[in-house]
């Protein structure tokens, strides 16, 4: 692939080599006009007055000229005229580069083409990442509507696109990653890189929108996916109820912090849903008035809408799931760790590893507040669960890594579901709260996903738990924007509507847009 570095020296040779020929054109131009212009004005004369010149010049062989009678002809004023005016084009022209490269130099007295300060280059990739990571997650939206009603061949283009997209903006938040835990020499390329990459992934996307438009013909299908938008909404509303009376069993049989991840899903479900059931009808009126491009536009937004109403409800179903299995685990593996516990003390006492004591005592912590918490009544069956595996995974480090091959798996598995479910909630939260939510937030998360696929559970729950933390603040500093329309603030929240009144649809930067919703 070629490197940006490449591209500008590619773009700086060929503009010396074009001012090299226009000086060429110019001197030739000039030359030119020198010789024939004389020949013009000779050529102009008719042949009494070319006569009477030669009688005259042969003439001023013999007498002196009268320096006050001395006369000049056009033709002799039009070779002066010439320099003249082929000095004024070389002097501009030469003005011009002054002031270009003026603009264009990195210092106040240098030259060259301008260089974008490092401190630009890493604003621009910020903004960059967040875009294609909008595209892609907006776009993967989109593309299960349309699954869901022609079917996964059918997509499988555009299927294509949004993985090798996802590709690229994975790569990219790794390089942003590896540039926020430390600053390398290269980072000019890296960031120009992450650029490079977040523009190949939207240009993709960008390139499949209008078959994609094809496929899906909205505007002339549009009364099957109304039904079928219909339908989904109706099932959410109904299920609303029952996701309610989950979540406030989760306040009473656990701690605060145990349902805390959700607290608030049932309301921005309901958000959702007001806002999905005003376009829903908007798109139906505008259909039977047969404003095709109006019930199109409604109805993405609508279908946005209510897919995000099932992240919330799913979210609160999940944690409650997790919450049970947790607590299922806890009595095995805490006695687990113990026995390894046990083992390290007798290690110790045989003093046959120097570094375990302080494993052990950091062990030891861990476990005495994990019995502390169980003892207090209801607690955070994930949170406990969390630490009884950190507490294994340090024992486990201090034996230098021998456990058996199936308590290795043990302790993996006991670590993997406080993990996960730490990073499905900081995925859902930034999905649904994705026009408020950072750079730093989305790169932790995207280095969680891919530490938790390498079974490093230690990292990836921390990084996990760390982008939910940074994604939270964005919000809260962002706050809650307003909108004309019903569950309008939340829908801009939730990157639904984008802020110049779009319903945001599958494609990159430049399509994600094109469907623009009417004003009420």
């Amino acid at each position: 692939m070629t490197s940006p570095q490449s591209r500008n020296r590619s773009r700086r040779a060929t503009s010396h080599i074009a001012v090299r020929v226009a000086h060429v054109v110019l001197g030739g131009l000039v030359a030119v006009g020198w010789l024939v212009l004389p020949l013009a004005g000779m050529g102009a004369r008719d042949p009494m007055t070319v006569a009477r010149v030669d009688e005259t010049v042969a003439a001023a062989k013999h007498t002196t000229a009268d320096p006050g009678q001395g006369g000049t002809s056009a033709g002799d004023l039009a070779l002066p005229v010439v320099a003249v005016g082929a000095a004024v084009v070389l002097a501009a022209y030469a003005s011009v580069r002054r002031t270009r490269r003026a603009r264009t130099r990195t210092t106040p007295g240098g030259s060259g083409p301008r260089v974008e300060p490092v401190h630009e280059l890493d604003r621009r990739t910020g903004t960059s990442l967040v875009e294609i990571d909008d595209c892609v997650r907006t776009s993967a939206e989109e593309l299960g509507c349309v699954a869901a009603q022609f079917g996964q061949a059918a997509v499988k283009p555009y299927a294509d696109a949004l993985a090798y997209a996802k590709s690229e903006l994975a790569a990219a938040f790794r390089l942003r990653q590896r540039l926020d835990e430390a600053a390398p020499q290269d980072a000019r390329g890296m960031l120009e890189e992450i650029v490079l990459r977040c523009t190949e992934a939207g240009r993709r996307l960008d390139s499949e929108a209008a078959g994609f438009d094809l496929l899906r013909a909205l505007e002339r299908n549009t009364a099957a996916a109304l039904d079928h938008a219909e339908t989904r909404f109706r099932e959410l509303a109904a299920r609303a109820p029952a996701t309610e009376t989950t979540l406030g069993d989760l306040h009473k049989r656990y701690a605060p912090s145990a349902s805390f991840p959700v607290a608030g899903h049932v309301e921005h479900a309901k958000d959702r849903l007001v806002f999905a059931t005003f376009h829903l009808n908007r798109a139906r009126q505008a259909l039977d008035r047969g404003a095709d491009g109006e019930a199109a536009a409604c109805l993405r937004a609508a279908e946005a809408a209510v897919d995000q109403a099932g992240v919330f409800m799913e979210g609160v179903d999940r944690l409650a799931a997790e919450l049970v299995s947790a607590a299922e685990r806890l009595p095995t593996a805490l006695a687990g760790v113990e026995t390894d516990l046990a083992e390290a003390h007798r290690l110790s006492a045989a003093e046959r590893v120097g570094e375990l004591p302080g494993h052990v005592a950091h062990a030891e912590s861990l476990l005495a507040g994990v019995r502390r918490d169980m003892a207090g009544g209801p607690h955070d069956p994930l949170d406990v669960l969390r630490r009884v595996a950190e507490a294994g995974a340090v024992l486990e480090d201090a034996q230098g890594g021998s456990p058996s091959d199936e308590r290795a798996r043990e302790l993996l598995d006991q670590a993997l579901l406080p993990t996960r479910s730490a990073l499905a909630v900081a995925t859902g939260f930034v999905t649904t709260h994705r026009g408020a939510v950072g750079c730093a937030a989305r790169t932790r998360l995207a280095e969680a996903g891919r530490r938790l696929d390498l079974c490093e559970m230690g990292p990836a729950d921390a990084l996990a738990r760390q982008g939910r933390e940074l994604a939270e603040r964005d919000v809260r500093t962002y706050g809650h924007p307003s909108g004309e329309d019903e569950g309008a603030g939340g829908a801009l929240l939730g990157g639904i509507l984008l802020p110049g009144g779009a319903a945001a649809s599958f494609g990159g930067p430049r399509t994600r847009g094109r469907r623009a919703l009417p004003p009420d």
